[in-house]
């Protein structure tokens, strides 16, 4: 495992136990030694799900598996299954017939239909998955399930990790009511917005239908996950589900309308902004936490398409990572993207250092304070393209010889 990131949390965080939910980890060898890389959650009876995939046109086998379970169940699920170190993607039948095998093997287990088992994999593409670590292991995974508590949250964010330096967690408790949401997710390397490369899992004891989920989880996804980068690749294994047990509430929020259902969304929000960032914070060989703000815009969308031009520039990337003022790079990545910016009106900012305005150089602009700035651990760079009242904000990181260093020797 690759040293921990500069810019991880301090530790990982205190989470609450969510009614209806039991959960457990195993070391299978699937690709690891000595370290759990399976990961199972159990649900109670009733509980709906939401998600979210990858856009990828070559998704894995575990993707294709819960968008169709998704597609033709009745909005509930009774489990979750990941495996890490594998992705079971590019496999062809075989990979169909491991995420099957998967489902059948949990389903035996713990008595329950395996079209209500949902499935992820993160870690090599092309390689199938191991059946006999998958008949050994998974039995073994499902007799070690334990009610969610501080030990087993940490456990299984470790245990969905691949160049991840640090695990991912994040709770909030809706407001006016005895629920939480507890969410965990991976992710370091190939982030890029597309639903959002990584895995994400996220529980809520709260009872909400299905499809109010779903609005629920799609709207937090565009504000999260979908608003992050690291290098600009999207995966193939995308995938962020949402499970409400419905243990701490007698009536289900069944509308939007619901008086519960925005302090829902708000919580909702706040935990997988908080996942979001953390992943941004653990890419790979980054040493600085970037938010880039674009506002004047012909739309939001255009905004967003600008912000993510500069965020993905790998000269801007490498020039954050010298802590190098060269606001150049940012006028070149504003001026390639495709939408509506008026060069004479462009406004720059880095950090509270305003660099350019109406087109040039603004005067007692100080190349020093905003090197200064470029030197801290969180940076931001805001840009106003003097065309619309559209805005968007992202969220980056730098550029460094550890990235490459990192996925030269991914398989190694």
């Amino acid at each position: 495992m690759s040293e921990i990131s500069p810019l991880a949390p301090a530790s990982f965080p205190e989470l609450p136990p969510i009614a209806g939910l039991a959960l457990s980890t195993h070391a299978a060898g699937i690709y690891y030694e000595a370290r759990a890389d399976l990961f199972l959650a159990e649900m109670a009876e009733g509980t709906t799900v939401a998600g979210t995939f990858t856009q990828s046109l070559c998704p894995s086998a575990p993707v294709d598996w819960c968008k169709r379970i998704l597609a033709e169940g009745d909005g509930t699920a009774r489990a979750i299954a990941c495996n890490s170190g594998n992705a079971n993607a590019f496999t062809g039948r075989a990979g169909e017939t491991a995420a099957a095998l998967t489902a059948e093997l949990i389903g035996e287990a713990l008595d329950l239909e395996p079209d209500r088992i949902y499935l992820a994999s993160t870690g090599v593409i092309g390689e199938t998955l191991p059946e006999d670590a998958l008949r050994t292991g998974l039995p073994a995974l499902a007799d070690g399930l334990d009610n969610a508590n501080a030990r087993t949250w940490a456990d299984a964010a470790a245990a969905i990790r691949t160049t991840d330096t640090f695990s991912k967690g994040a709770s909030s408790r809706v407001p006016g009511t005895a629920a939480h949401i507890v969410g965990i997710a991976k992710g370091s390397g190939m982030i890029a917005p597309d639903m959002a490369t990584m895995l994400a899992f996220v529980f809520t004891d709260l009872g909400v239908a299905s499809d109010i989920l779903q609005v629920a989880l799609s709207r937090s996804v565009a504000r999260s996950f979908n608003r992050i980068t690291v290098d600009s690749d999207t995966s193939t294994s995308d995938t962020v589900l949402l499970f409400a047990t419905g243990e701490q509430i007698d009536d289900e929020i069944l509308t939007t309308d619901d008086d519960r259902f925005p302090d829902f969304q708000d919580a909702l929000d706040e935990v997988l902004l908080d996942l979001a960032h953390q992943i941004v914070r653990d890419g790979e060989g980054a040493t600085k936490f970037v938010e880039i703000a674009v506002t004047g815009a012909e739309s939001d969308d255009a905004a967003e398409a600008i912000a993510f031009s500069v965020g993905n520039s790998p000269l801007v990337k490498t020039a954050l990572a010298a802590a190098d003022a060269n606001w150049g790079r940012v006028v070149m990545a504003v001026g390639k993207a495709g939408q509506a910016a008026d060069r004479d009106a462009l406004a720059i900012w880095i950090g509270p250092e305003q660099v350019a305005a109406h087109g040039a150089v603004v005067d007692g602009y100080s190349e020093e304070r905003a090197t200064a700035h470029l030197q801290e651990d969180e940076v931001s760079i805001t840009v106003d393209v003097g065309v619309g009242e559209g805005s968007a904000t992202i969220w980056t990181c730098d550029l460094t010889h550890g990235y490459i260093e990192i996925n030269a020797g991914y398989r190694s």
